[in-house]
């Protein structure tokens, strides 16, 4: 199911690249052959992946200004793969980040392409989005941020790929082709202690969105619920005027070993679709080897056909 790329608080946009780090693709002669290369990548995906949930849910910039790295520095990776033979597929990612901090003032532009193929030829993935970060911290509770981003994507619309159905290309006709949202604001650390902190931003911007129905002149329709789509005309090619943001971070610890995050983002403007997200997630620290989190996910989107997706998220991490 498609996700929405939302515009979330000014900490989560910061997050720099690591520093980059290669591998040899096989951890053991022999191991590319006998598959063991690639289950040891995949245990490398997970891992990252969990680390990340828990990063995520520590948020450095909770207590006020993080202690970042000063200067101009910056990363980019690339990564490509083609496949022949039984199955012919590509995909190909480029990102990148610069940022700049100089004492209270931080801010940071990044870029993702994504572009993929699957078996059939047929492309499953075309994405580009662009974001900027900006945040100056006048002390350890009030500060005031800058965001910013646009995203295209190349497959929210009419076009029919491999077995699409009609329902199919009308979740595509839904989405949005083009996204794009810049906005100022201030920001306030309501309640900044060890055991709570719980910071607002509320922000005026501009925002422009094209769906893939705007984008393709046309909208498919299930006008009595049964399956039969019917084509209706589509006479606005795009949305713009004046956004506004709305987000939330709370966290709370209870105990050494429980704490909770509850992070809540709200976008709207006078034309485009409103968008909320909220994640509730609990952590709990059960040793010093063992770590749980549960996360309940929420993405509203106004007018789409299922306007609500909701992610039950699981992570565990034991060490020995």
């Amino acid at each position: 199911m498609k996700k929405i790329t939302l515009l979330t608080g000014s900490a989560a946009l910061m997050a720099a690249l690591s520093a980059p780090a290669f591998a040899q693709t096989e951890i053991a002669a022999g191991a590319d052959a006998t598959g063991i290369s690639g289950i040891n990548d995949r245990i490398i995906d997970v891992e990252d992946a969990v680390q990340d949930d828990f990063d995520r849910d520590n948020d450095d910039a909770r207590f006020g200004n993080p202690d970042r790295r000063e200067g101009l520095f910056g990363s980019l990776a690339l990564t490509y793969a083609g496949s022949t033979g039984n199955d012919e597929s590509q995909d190909f990612s480029l990102a990148g980040r610069v940022s700049n901090n100089a004492g209270p003032w931080q801010q940071s532009v990044g870029m993702l392409l994504e572009f993929g193929e699957d078996e059939e030829g047929d492309k499953d993935k075309e994405e580009v989005s662009v974001i900027y970060d900006g945040a100056y911290y006048f002390n350890d509770r009030f500060y005031a941020f800058v965001l910013g981003r646009f995203s295209i994507d190349g497959l929210a619309n009419g076009d029919q790929l491999g077995i699409d159905d009609d329902a199919d290309v009308a979740e595509d006709l839904g989405d949005f082709a083009r996204d794009g949202f810049i906005g100022v604001g201030p920001g306030y650390r309501v309640i900044n202690t060890e055991q709570t902190a719980w910071r607002v931003q509320a922000g005026i911007g501009y925002r422009y969105t094209q769906t893939g129905a705007q984008k393709s002149g046309f909208d498919l329709v299930d006008p009595d619920g049964d399956g039969v789509f019917v084509r209706e005309e589509v006479t606005d090619s795009s949305d713009s005027g004046v956004g506004y943001i709305v987000s939330s971070r709370l966290y709370h610890r209870f105990n050494d070993m429980v704490f909770i995050t509850n992070d809540t983002d709200y976008l709207s403007s006078e034309d485009s679709d409103d968008v909320i997200t909220n994640q509730f997630g609990v952590n709990f620290q059960m040793s010093d080897q063992l770590a749980t989190r549960v996360s309940y996910t929420t993405e509203y989107q106004e007018n789409r056909p299922i306007r609500t997706d909701n992610t039950l998220g699981v992570s565990v991490v034991y060490g020995f």
